[in-house]
């Protein structure tokens, strides 16, 4: 069966993102940005990079490497014509809920709205697998509604398969688990959407 990520154009996919209904991007791009301003970190993995949303954040005097994953092989073209300025850049393709990654760890992980897609279970394990041993891994999960809509509905009808992927993950029992893993949560944000959904950042290290 194949993945809808890999169906869905990376134009309609951004245009979902930043349209009216959705308005997700500028506030990925922002949590993002506070990940990177608290940590400070040499070395950053993004998983689910899609077209590289953020990635014009990151200060090249302090990141050497910067590495980014992502299922579909023509987000990363994409990722690496807009950015190959930046130093040590990576790109992956690596389908996180179902392969082992396989790299060296990073000073930072981020991983926006990436389990409610690839779950809990081997997409986590990689995502822990890449913090360096005095790295931090930064997560932005979806708030739930009142309606109760996960995906936001827009005029781009490609996205509209991702739904059927899309199951909500609870920052607490998130924290639960990441507690069993020896990590800790040393910062949070939530970050309220003009379209009426919410953010929540967690931001963990090693216990």
């Amino acid at each position: 069966m194949s993945n809808p990520w890999l169906d869905i154009p990376l134009a309609d996919y951004e245009g979902h993102m930043a349209s009216a209904q959705v308005q997700q991007s500028v506030a990925l791009a922002d949590l993002f940005a506070e990940a990177i301003e608290l940590r400070r970190p040499a070395s950053i993995a993004v998983l689910g990079v899609a077209g590289g949303n953020g990635l014009d954040r990151i200060d090249s005097e302090m990141a050497e490497r910067v590495v980014g994953v992502d299922i579909n092989p023509l987000y990363l073209e994409a990722v690496r014509r807009r950015y190959s300025p930046l130093r040590g850049l990576e790109l992956h393709c690596i389908d996180l809920a179902e392969e082992a990654v396989q790299l060296a760890p990073v000073k930072l992980v981020h991983a926006a709205l990436i389990f409610e897609h690839a779950g809990t279970r081997r997409c986590l394990d990689n995502a822990l697998s890449l913090v360096a041993a005095d790295g931090a891994l930064s997560v932005v999960l979806q708030l739930p509604t009142e309606a109760g809509q996960n995906i936001g509905k827009s005029g781009f009808a490609s996205t509209h398969g991702l739904q059927s992927l899309f199951v909500l993950v609870d920052p607490e029992q998130f924290r639960d688990s990441l507690k069993e893993r020896a990590f800790k949560l040393i910062h949070q944000v939530h970050r309220s959407l003009p379209a009426g959904k919410a953010f929540w950042m967690g931001i963990f290290v090693r216990a």
